[in-house]
């Protein structure tokens, strides 16, 4: 259970807004593991291009990067926010007036990237905002480790859920991400995702406005636990979702002193075969990447000040 509704400022006190539940006391200027405190803290908010088709569009998805991050990926593209921290502190009501800064710069959505960490502060900031005339859809983009109690307080507020399904099997949970017990968390928050907002929905111009989307980032040699979490999805949920499956898997610096077995570029004979493998099965609606889609040069600047 949490501690206090997540739309109060007292949910920092005693925080249990991810499943780490760490029960420090946020406000106090503790840390736990996210390493965040009671500040809302941001790197980057732009309109972002590289989002899935529907989310992006050609106006761009009005993304807001937030920093700290519930999870431990070692092969995190994002590691200087999401684990260095880097970004600046910004009040709610600062908060609010980027979004409509984006809303007036013509964005399709208001994208809250890796945002569970902070969700008293963005909840008080999209209540100012609407009532300021913001309209658009909003997109929980996340890393589907989360509660699915959490989940359940953000009806009315998400319109578009955007989560990964990273693994199935605790080994590797445990060994890329830290968290043993991703699939049991991730499998309850996207359930509640979808009941929550049901099937998808699009305007005229082929743009999500209700939906789910899960992601799944392919590593490398590990076709199998990819097939694993696709059938999954697919038994689950069948076609009321989007699957999209990724291949941009980057190398990043050092990931071969303590993971050598990361330390390779994906195979793309081995992605297109899970691309075939989800077309055998009957999976009409899934986005895939392109080969090339991938290196330093997709991953956003964070500015960190």
């Amino acid at each position: 259970m949490l501690s206090e509704c997540i739309n109060s400022d007292k949910a920092y006190a005693d925080c249990r807004l991810c499943p780490r539940e760490c029960g420090v006391n946020r406000a106090a200027g503790q840390r736990g593991y996210c390493g965040m405190t009671d500040r809302v803290r941001i790197a980057r908010c732009e309109p972002h291009y590289w989002e899935e088709p529907c989310i992006s569009g050609t106006n761009g998805s009005g993304a807001v990067f937030f920093s700290g991050c519930t999870l431990g990926c070692v092969y995190c593209q994002n590691s200087e926010i999401s684990h260095g921290g880097k970004g600046f502190d910004i009040t709610p009501e600062e908060l609010a007036e980027k979004m409509l800064e984006l809303k007036d710069r013509g964005v399709h959505n208001i994208n809250l990237v890796t945002p569970t960490q902070h969700l008293p502060g963005i909840i008080t900031a999209l209540d100012i905002a609407k009532s300021r005339g913001l309209s658009l859809p909003v997109v929980y983009n996340c890393g589907g480790y989360e509660k699915a109690e959490t989940i359940r307080q953000l009806k009315g507020y998400v319109d578009v859920y955007l989560p990964d399904m990273k693994y199935i099997s605790k080994e590797y949970a445990k060994r890329y991400s830290m968290a043993d017990d991703y699939f049991e968390k991730a499998f309850a928050a996207i359930d509640e995702m979808v009941r929550q907002v049901g099937t998808c929905v699009f305007d005229i111009n082929g743009i999500m406005q209700k939906g789910v989307i899960v992601r799944h980032l392919m590593l490398p040699g590990l076709l199998f636990e990819s097939k694993k979490v696709i059938d999954h999805l697919y038994m689950a949920y069948g076609n009321d979702i989007y699957i999209s499956l990724m291949s941009q898997y980057t190398r990043m610096p050092a990931i071969g002193k303590s993971f050598p077995e990361l330390d390779r570029e994906l195979n793309r004979a081995q992605y297109e075969a899970l691309v075939g493998y989800c077309a055998d099965m009957g999976i009409e609606n899934m986005y895939i990447q392109e080969p090339g889609a991938v290196g330093s040069r997709y991953i956003p600047e964070f500015y960190g000040e």
